[in-house]
């Protein structure tokens, strides 16, 4: 029919949605940093500086293109965020194409000679899948913030059709210019996400497909091997190996022959360059076209790579934010490499098991990789780490094929699916004991004696632990800090089986870790909450009541509120999956081999990355974003679907245009309109600022001039990004303690960034570069200095000597023992010979600097007295006392409170101030509490009043997607602004108390931010500030959290409520906590009257407790809470919550 113009209305509808998408992304892109990494790409990509490996350096440099376009600083966020956008609309565009391009091959779709009803369900079907995959959840995710995936999925879409482009001109003239292409594209594909390059296997099986007519088992193995071959070779042999040779050449010939730094990279991209030139020319000459072909792709490839330029020119600027610092080529294939991470085995390693082994028998250290280093002085590249035998081997007996649960740091988790990991008592463990006691000099009647006391001692531990395990009173946590503690020295531990590997594989990596998140792209998601492998949070479910039931183990009537009202609860009752099965299963029917294709397309873009990252239980967010591949070839089936449902329409009805449009447009709104407007709310990120506001609460709670000590990733890379785009509070030396025990980032804070100065300290490169200083050992010279106090100077100058006397070696040795028996790295550490450090105060200074204010100059000490914890200091610790020693009072210090342990404020916890968001180092002794741990350090509550007034919000109150991390972040507001006001009582600054609450409650309501048991507090200030109907109003909105839940739980069978018995205790113990509340501030009638609201609500548990259980607790008498309310002067928040 030559009406209708199909290639018109496919280049048309190719660019509608394109619009759609690029409309719906520029209305919900978040207007500013996010959380996680976003901070750091977007100023990495500005200022062109260098991020965390592998690397984005494309992406860092398209994104710089971007920031030009703004008018003022604070809109390069936006723009970067606009980039994913707009990337991600590229991608829609380009999947329509490949979906039109496959379906015209599908259905051999002539223009010229088929009906244009058959063109018509074609551009419907491209319509409806691009379209869905518009508003799917994870894409859309990625789609409106800083972060690779989006501009990776468009490089996976763009190989894709480039490779089906190929496909149609593979046998015509100059057809292979599509190969070149894809070449080029591949090579892009490194300077953004690797993952772009799983495309690969899919693309030579189209080639295959094409020119092999006949499949048979040989040839169609072969072709899957070779395709899979061709990823590795690209990935793992090609550019690593051109890296590892840039680098040799840059040290062969700078140490042999004298050149200057850099001359060898330089010979060798000349080698490059001219191997390339001489093989063209050859190849050309000669007439060998495919092999020139494969010449000029290999040449493609490395173009694209040439983005990677980039780092090392901008690491050798010494810009700001230089992680990994990748200055010459060496540097630059271990930042590739992913070195700084964790190693992980895929095919043969070590298990979780190994961290209660112990070392190897046969082979208990190995080489360490040769670290070198510029030496300026000589000119040459030096070793400086002791690599030999410098590296602790796994323990063989603890290692497995395909190990799956390999991660020590997750071993507690990893017996959620083993369950407990078996031991036994070491069977020589007596004889091993008499032996030790011999050695020692113990004459042998005392040694037999002893040891069998000994052994004693450790059967009956055991005993009891294994009673305790069988009364239910040990949990994952507690089982494995027991075999950590003792397994090494007394037992012999049990590694999970192959088949225990395979079960986790199957179980958690491919099932909860990806057909989770499968179904939450097209069936429907529980909420935004990360799941834990429970029941309440982060599941998939349908909307359908029945089914989601039987999923979830539990009826869904009565949910609670915030169960309903949760953003993230999304249902499609099954639609974008029924008919993507539909659309499966249609071209599994008619094409077979571009089923194939597809079929491995779409699992190297979802189990295989599962399969590739190992993935460990739980890592801190879920990580969706990373499959998102895969959810683009289920969309194409969705398109397919599509058709599928046309190509069942008669011969008449085909012929008519009004069934075609009816179908698209029934699909559109089952699945793309389904998507789209369950999807909306907690994708629309538009006018949240809670990222921003909380990096500017870090920044301004600091004193000028100070140095912050932060955490993780969300208490830096904000902070990060606004002092270098919005240069906001560029005084204030940011310092990431994680990165802090890298050689790189410790030169970093050594020089002047911004406007604030290097950190003080008195280690140089030579003391703490890598492989130096890793570890500072605690080692006893006697007892008598063991007890000693030192200095804080002398401890920093006694570990900081490089004198062979103060070197572990000389003490071993001194000491009688064989040095022998110790690896080289610790022989040559230093040590500290004693665990109790003292730092001196001058009170003159600290006031001057206004490190204290003058009102409380009574309260200064005249020194800080630390006792370092555990066996070793990292060089991270190790160099926080170093600022410590050489800071003199003279800036301020704090600590970002991003976690709790006291190693994590160098055992200082006792000399805290709390300012706003930040703990402000102080000379005033404030020991924790250690009934309320969390609750650390002083409060001056003017200085705090001041801070909190001034706090940005960033659009918290609201209308505004209340997104986990924000929600998150409200425990810590609401917990230092409950002290503060808890200050103000005790000075009876009762106005400014019932202010702070009123901010506290406006900016965070009850209903968008949970955490419920920290608004106690708040309920009892408004009842002490007189404010009595605020405290009601407050009590009766949390009480009803407490009361759907309590009645959601009764609502269950009592087998299931005897399951969930911890969460039902768990909301009546906070439900109660808030009655006791109640009764300690409020008015009798009103106490009294919820106190027999609350039984009421208790009694709805009675066959699950039993009457005579019931009858004794927990049931409230409320003459017995009265009595004791009188004598209650403050109700503490319980440490732990959710927000169901």
């Amino acid at each position: 029919m030559t009406d209708f113009n199909f290639k018109k209305w496919n280049t048309i509808l190719g660019w509608f949605v394109f619009t759609i998408a690029v409309i719906t992304y520029a209305l919900t892109i978040e207007p500013t940093v996010s959380f996680w990494d976003a901070g750091e790409y977007i100023l990495t990509s500005s200022k062109l500086q260098v991020g965390h490996p592998p690397g984005a350096p494309l992406f860092q440099m398209l994104g710089a293109f971007f920031s030009m376009f703004a008018l003022e600083p604070s809109q390069i966020g936006a723009l970067l965020n606009m980039m994913s956008a707009v990337s991600s609309a590229f991608t829609i565009l380009f999947m329509f194409w490949t979906v039109t391009i496959l379906l015209r091959k599908l259905v051999k779709y002539d223009s010229k000679k088929d009906v244009a009803s058959k063109g018509m369900a074609i551009l419907g079907s491209a319509l409806v899948g691009s379209l869905a995959f518009t508003f799917t959840d994870s894409f859309w995710f990625n789609a409106v913030e800083t972060e690779v995936y989006a501009m990776a999925t468009l490089i996976m879409a763009v190989m894709f059709y480039l490779a089906l482009r190929w496909e149609e001109d593979i046998h015509k003239p100059r057809g292979n210019r599509w190969l070149i292409l894809i070449a080029f594209v591949i090579g892009l594909s490194f300077g953004v996400h690797f993952m772009g390059l799983l495309t690969i296997p899919a693309i030579g099986l189209i080639y295959y497909f094409k020119n092999y007519k006949t499949i048979t088992i040989q040839n169609f193995i072969l072709a899957n091997v070779i395709s899979a071959a061709i990823l590795l070779f690209i990935f793992k042999l090609l550019l690593p190996n051109a890296l590892r040779f840039f680098g040799w050449m840059e040290v062969f010939t700078i140490n042999s022959f004298g050149l200057p730094f850099h001359s060898g990279t330089i010979i060798a991209g000349l080698i490059v360059i001219s191997t390339f030139y001489y093989g063209l020319k050859y190849t050309r000459r000669k007439g060998y076209t495919h092999v020139n072909t494969l010449v000029l792709s290999l040449l493609f490839i490395f173009i694209g790579f040439s983005s990677w330029m980039m780092l090392p020119i901008r690491a050798n600027a010494h810009v700001i934010i230089n992680e990994n610092d990748p200055s010459d080529a060496r540097e630059l294939l271990a930042y590739y490499n992913l070195e700084q991470y964790p190693e992980t085995h895929l095919f043969y390693g070590p298990q979780f098991t190994e961290l209660y082994s112990g070392e190897d028998e046969d082979n208990p250290f190995v080489d360490d990789k040769k670290n070198y280093e510029k030496n300026e002085e000589t000119g040459k590249y030096e070793i400086i780490n002791d690599w030999e035998n410098a590296k602790q081997n796994y323990n063989s007996e603890h290692a497995s094929i395909l190990p799956r649960m390999w991660s020590t740091e997750h071993a507690e988790n990893y017996m959620m699916f083993t369950g407990l990991i078996d031991f036994k008592i070491k069977p020589r463990l007596g004889s091993d004991i008499y032996k030790s006691y011999i050695n020692g000099g113990y004459p042998e009647e005392e040694a037999s004696a002893a040891a069998s006391y000994q052994m004693q001692q450790i059967n009956q531990m055991v005993s009891q632990f294994r009673q305790a395990v069988a009364e239910g009173k040990v949990d994952y946590e507690d089982y494995h800090n027991f075999l950590k503690e003792n397994a090494q020295s007394w037992f012999d531990v049990e590694k999970p089986s192959f088949m225990d590997n395979m079960a986790y594989m199957v179980q958690y990596q491919f099932g909860y870790m990806y057909w989770r998140y499968f179904m939450w792209n097209f069936t429907g998601r529980q909420n935004d909450i990360q799941g834990k492998y429970d029941d309440f949070n982060g599941n998939w479910i349908s909307g359908i009541e029945f089914v989601d039931s039987f999923l979830l183990g539990k009826n869904q009537e009565n949910l609670p509120s915030d169960v309903k009202n949760n953003k993230g609860r999304n249902t499609y009752y099954f639609l974008p999956l029924i008919l993507g099965l539909i659309g499966f299963f249609f071209l599994f029917n008619v094409d077979k081999k571009r089923f194939w294709v597809l079929l491995v397309f779409f699992l190297l873009t979802g189990l295989a990355i599962q399969f590739y990252t190992n993935i460990r239980p739980f890592e801190p967010r879920e990580r969706d974003y990373s499959v998102v591949g895969s959810f683009y070839v289920f969309a194409i089936w969705i398109g397919f679907g599509v058709y599928a449902l046309y190509d069942l329409l008669t011969k008449q009805a085909k012929k008519s245009a009004i069934p075609v449009t009816a179908i698209t447009l029934a699909c559109l709104i089952a699945v793309p309109g389904i998507l789209a407007a369950n999807n909306w709310d907690d994708h629309d990120r538009s006018g949240k600022y809670t990222a921003n506001a909380m990096a500017r609460k870090y920044l301004e709670s600091c004193a000028p001039n100070a140095i912050l000590f932060t955490i993780g990733d969300n208490d830096s890379f904000p902070l990060w990004y606004l002092q270098e785009i919005e240069g906001v509070r560029t005084d204030v030396r940011v310092v990431n303690t994680s990165l802090f025990q890298t050689a790189w980032y410790i030169d970093q804070m050594k020089r002047k960034a911004y406007s604030s100065d290097p950190i003080p300290s008195q280690l140089s490169h030579r003391q703490y570069r890598d492989g130096t200083r890793d570890y500072t050992f605690y080692r006893e010279i006697n007892e008598r200095i063991a007890k000693d106090t030192l200095d804080i100077k002398t401890f920093m100058n006694f570990v900081g000597d490089d004198n062979p006397k103060q070197k572990l070696k000389y003490l071993v040795t001194s000491q009688g023992e064989d040095p022998e028996r110790y690896p080289t790295y610790f022989l040559n550490s230093n040590y500290y010979p004693s665990r109790n450090i003292r730092v001196p105060v001058d009170k003159a200074t600290v006031l001057k600097n206004g490190i204290v204010s003058a009102k409380d100059a009574d309260k200064i000490e005249q020194f800080l007295d630390v006792k370092v914890s555990g066996s070793a200091l990292y060089k991270n610790r190790l160099l926080m006392l170093d600022i410590i020693a050489n800071n003199n009072w003279e800036r301020p210090i704090y600590f970002s409170g991003g976690a709790f342990a006291d190693e994590d404020y160098i055992w200082m916890k006792d000399y805290l101030q709390l300012d706003g968001l930040c703990y402000k180092l102080v000379p005033i002794k404030t020991p924790v509490d250690k009934a309320n741990p969390f609750d650390m350090g002083r409060v001056d509550p003017d200085l705090m009043y001041n801070l909190v007034k001034s706090w940005d919000w960033g659009g918290s109150g609201n209308d505004i997607y209340y997104d986990v991390e924000t929600r998150k972040n409200g425990i810590t507001y609401r917990g230092n602004i409950a002290r503060l006001i808890e200050s103000l009582l005790d000075e009876k600054q009762l106005d400014k108390a019932e202010e702070m609450a009123d901010l506290a409650m406006e900016k965070m309501p009850v209903d968008d931010f949970g955490y419920y048991t920290l608004l106690e507090p708040y309920i009892s200030t408004y009842f002490e500030v007189g404010a009595d109907n605020k405290a009601k109003k407050l009590y009766m909105d949390v009480a009803k959290k407490y009361q759907e839940n309590l009645v959601y739980y009764s609502g269950q069978d009592v087998s299931t409520q005897a399951d969930i018995i911890d969460e039902i205790f768990t909301d009546i113990q906070k439900y109660r906590s808030l009655v006791d509340a109640l009764v300690a501030y409020g008015d009798r009638d009103f106490a009294l009257e919820q106190t027999k609201t609350f039984n009421e609500y208790l009694s709805l548990f009675g066959p699950l407790m039993g009457d005579e259980e019931l009858s004794e607790e927990p049931e409230a008498d409320i003459n017995e809470l009265l009595k004791d309310g009188e004598d209650i002067n403050a109700i503490i928040p319980a440490e732990d919550d959710s927000t169901n």
